[in-house]
């Protein structure tokens, strides 16, 4: 008999996390067990402080706990210490009451349990006399270590961004750390292992600084650098544990020197400047010579504000362990392509719009001056085209110190491009000596699709691609132009598409605190997070519907997805908070606000609709605010609902009824028409539910026609775009869902395909080979939002999705929609218990569908075979497939199964043509 078993343990949806700062983690972990229908039926879990989990070692253990829970069980003992190692380990009890043997131990490792526990204090240059600017300074400070080392962490954090070296070894393989935050609220810090790197006796600890978001030039401000401080900070504590139990802690402080070297400039807009000839040979060794340098002065200590003031007891800005893995080079690019546009430019292709930066491998002689320029598209001519660039520069140039060959790569900046120009070497360098490094958030990519469609699939790679270059400390609009910004109303429309292709859970974590941060004092949300804060007044910080509303939407969806409550748990008093914000700014429930002249939001951005010279289509803008504010109030009444808040769940409910009902009046004539009549406005009324029932057929039917008179193209913007094809389906008309996916003319995700984009574009005309460029004040060539079909794809195209918002009910959904056009698609997802797939094939009306569902779960499976007959085959070991495949519902030709773990096959015949 094959024994049970267990593997992929987790904390806080981490891997070992190295410098946690929760007093509660949370554990998961794998049943592995490959036979069909295995469960687990209960579980005993142990944490210890030795990995040999002795009793006296132990911290907590369960028990045996009769439960199928394994997804983030908090933990529930003794109080853990800061700055401490614990492992655990988990053994479970299947669905045939066989133990299974303790799980490999995995550990986790606390930092700062208490903000109180920081001894260091913030430091600057000396230097800093309030004007920005200047070049980044390189700080060091010299210890020795009495004894032999038996561990060593180092905590760091900066306003602003660092890059540490210890003995002349980097630190830590991240970039541009520890990331970003809004500064007036937080400062995120990074735990690092440099045990390996102290030596007895003498030892340096050195820092880079950068200017990065916190004094570089952020958000289209030309003349002023400064977002908050003129110099960048650091605040750092080095703990060595001696072999001999003895403790040593260095830390940020008058003691540390600085100077500056040979980086001259760094911004994130305009790039870094790098001149060889200023470099510090072994500054970072313990040995150097310390002439030159200079004393660092004190800002305050760790509790004080970036501008020296201390707040009273009741706390400044917090300092975090960071929750989201940091960012990492996770791909290499060679180009593919080279040419020389001018004489002595030499332009190389990538071959795929990427965010990052440019390695150079390059000979020149001593003075030469390197420049390196970056752009998304090419000119007719084969230059850069940059005018969509707007004002920033992004430009990296180096300097040679002498003659010969040289590598060099940035410190503290990035770029979005696929196209690299380099100037100043005096004959064409080969392509290999150029390489493209690929920048984001070192999340675990989890989704996986493909169809029989080849330009589809490049739509798939396009909306990865896109992902990847704006998942970078935020999920911003665009990595290339004077913006950059985590824009609440994109990432809203797109977080059920990215946590298919990635773990974005604690990505999302952070970024809610981004929102929570910027929240005003009467429960507004901005539009941008972090926020900006010329851009966000205190008195007028609304980003508008569907933007301000991803306060509540982004933490649904991670509960949704990954069952992960905490993140409602924290933020729900703040989301309260702003739904009553908006209950406070309408009229009579309908959401325009009172109180900002002309500002009801951003409309729908960038529709097709929209007058001529306008981004803001023609739905209106009420319509879409009163229909995000109901459903930003049903969320939040599902989230009371999970937390347990009776009270507020009946509030939440009569609220929601009446906003409806305020919609109704306001928008929907008797015949079930919409003001404005537009796509946009049946496909938010349609999707929120907001008509009454015998309405909603007569909107499909006019949505279904509005479409049919732009030859069956779409007119909707950034609102409706991602709600199209989920209610077309959900309505019955998948075959118009099917033919928007498959439209090849403008506009529509396939047209930018066969454009050449490799990336998804802020406008659908980005660029035409018919007409050139779009307009260039908003021309971005890497910007998701569009991105958003992707998640109907997985979860209706391919069949294959995750809820676990519904205790009790299967987690797993296969629910395919064959036909159409394609003749296969499938998708394969590392859910929280494990790896799932569905994929289909079709071949001459006889579809057949692989579904595998991971141990330890169930699915429902919802198969449109209409009146066929549907074949059944299982991999059924030691149950029978009636116990494992249980019929549910029949209705409407959908065939409702509830599917236990293991591998099936599904075979039916379809009249959907493929």
């Amino acid at each position: 008999m094959a024994k049970t078993g267990v593997c992929r343990l987790t904390c806080e949806h981490r891997d070992r996390p190295l410098g946690i700062d929760c007093a509660r983690p949370r554990f998961s972990w794998w049943m592995d067990d490959s036979r069909p229908g295995a469960m687990q039926s209960a579980y005993h879990l142990q944490v210890a402080d030795d990995e040999g989990f002795a009793a006296t070692a132990m911290v907590w253990e369960t028990g045996e706990r009769v439960s199928a829970e394994s997804v983030l069980v908090p933990y529930d003992g003794a109080p853990l210490r800061s700055c401490s190692r614990y492992y655990f380990r988990v053994r479970l009890r299947d669905h045939l009451e066989q133990w299974s043997d303790w799980s490999d131990a995995s550990w986790f490792e606390t930092a700062f349990l208490e903000p109180g526990e920081w001894q260091a204090e913030w430091i600057v240059p000396a230097d800093d006399d309030g004007d920005s600017g200047g070049p980044p300074p390189y700080l060091r400070r010299r210890f020795g270590a009495s004894g032999e080392i038996l561990s060593a962490r180092l905590y760091l954090a900066a306003r602003g961004l660092a890059e540490v070296s210890l003995n002349g070894s980097r630190v830590g393989e991240d970039v541009l750390s520890p990331g970003w935050t809004d500064y007036d609220a937080r400062t995120q810090y990074l735990t690092y292992d440099v045990g390996s790197l102290i030596r007895t006796g003498e030892n340096a600890l050195c820092v880079i600084l950068g200017d990065g978001w916190y004094s570089g030039r952020i958000a289209r401000v030309r003349d002023e650098r400064r977002c908050f401080g003129a110099r960048p900070q650091l605040l750092c504590e080095l703990h060595l544990t001696l072999r001999s139990g003895e403790k040593e802690v260095i830390r940020s402080d008058a003691s540390w020197m600085w100077r500056t070297g040979a980086l001259l400039a760094s911004d994130i807009y305009d790039g870094e400047s790098y001149d060889a000839r200023a470099e510090l040979p072994g500054w970072d060794s313990p040995g150097a010579d310390e002439a030159g340098w200079s004393a660092v002065r004190v800002v305050g200590p760790a509790s004080a504000a970036w501008d020296g003031t201390v707040p009273s007891s009741s706390g400044g800005p917090a300092i975090d362990a960071k929750v989201v893995p940091p960012v990492r080079a996770v791909e290499e690019l060679t180009p593919v392509r080279q040419t020389e546009p001018e004489s002595g430019t030499y332009v190389f292709d990538l071959g795929q719009n990427i965010t990052g930066w440019a390695r150079i491998r390059l000979t020149a002689k001593a003075g030469t001056t390197i420049t390196l320029r970056f752009a998304e598209m090419l000119n007719p001519d084969g230059t850069l085209y940059v005018e969509n660039l707007r004002s920033a520069k992004a430009t990296d140039t180096y300097v040679c110190a002498g003659d010969g060959e040289f590598v060099w790569e940035p410190r503290f900046t990035f770029h979005g491009f696929r196209y690299v120009e380099v100037s100043g070497v005096a004959s064409a360098p080969g392509p290999e000596r150029i390489t493209g490094v690929v920048l984001h958030n070192d999340l675990e990519e989890t989704g996986v699709f493909q169809c029989s469609h080849p330009l589809v699939n490049r739509l798939q790679s396009n909306i990865r691609w896109g992902q990847r270059g704006n998942y970078l400390e935020a999920p911003t609009d665009c990595p290339q132009r004077d913006e950059r910004l985590g824009w609440t109303g994109d990432a809203q429309v797109f977080i059920p598409t990215a946590a298919f292709n990635m773990q974005v859970a604690p990505f999302f974590a952070k970024w809610q605190r981004d929102m929570a941060d910027s929240q005003g004092p009467q429960g507004t949300i901005p539009s941008v997070a972090p926020a900006i804060r010329y851009m966000t007044p205190a008195d007028e910080n609304d980003g508008g519907p569907a933007w301000s509303d991803a306060f509540v939407i982004c933490p649904w969806t991670v509960y949704e997805k990954y069952g992960d409550l905490r993140i409602v748990a924290e933020h729900y008093e703040a989301m309260s908070r702003f739904v009553d914000s908006m209950r406070r700014r309408s009229r009579g429930l309908i959401r325009s606000d009172q109180f900002v002249e002309d500002w009801g939001g951003y409309g729908d951005w960038v529709s097709m609709d929209a007058p001529e010279g306008s981004t803001i289509g023609a739905t209106p803008k009420d319509l879409i605010g009163t229909a995000y504010f109901a459903y930003s109030v049903d969320l939040l009444r599902r989230m009371a609902e999970a937390l347990g808040r009776s009270r507020d769940v009946v509030m939440l409910r009569d609220l929601h009824r009446r906003i409806v009902t305020a919609f109704r009046g306001e928008y929907v004539t008797a015949s079930g028409r919409l003001l404005g009549d537009t796509q946009t406005s049946y496909v938010v009324a349609l999707a929120f539910d907001l008509l009454p029932q015998e309405l909603r057929q007569p909107a499909v039917d006019r949505l279904v026609r509005l479409l049919e008179l732009r030859n069956w193209r779409l007119s909707t913007g950034f609102v409706g775009t991602p709600l199209l094809c989920p209610v077309l389906t959900r309505f019955g008309r998948e075959d118009v869902a099917y033919r928007l996916l498959l439209q090849e003319e403008y506009p529509s995700w396939l047209y930018t395909v066969n454009q050449g984009a490799t990336t998804m574009w802020e406008r659908w005309n980005s660029y035409t080979h018919e007409h050139g460029f779009g307009p260039v004040s908003m021309n971005s060539f890497n910007h998701y939002a569009y991105g958003s079909i992707g998640d109907w794809m997985y979860t209706s195209v391919a069949g294959l999705a995750v809820d676990m918002s519904e205790p009790g009910e299967p987690v797993i959904r296969i629910a395919p929609k064959p036909g159409y056009g394609l003749t296969g698609a499938s998708a394969e997802l590392v859910t929280p218990y494990g790896a799932a797939k569905s994929s289909w094939t079709m071949d001459e009306g006889l579809v057949t569908l692989d579904v595998l569902i991971p141990a330890n779960a169930w699915a429902r499976a919802v198969i449109p075979a209409g009146q066929s007959d549907i074949r059944i085959d299982a991999e059924e070991g030691e149950a029978h497939l009636e116990d494992l495949v249980v019929p549910e519902d029949n209705a409407d030709g959908l065939y409702t199964f509830r599917v236990a773990a293991g591998r099936y096959q599904f075979v039916w015949t379809t009249a959907a043509s493929g």
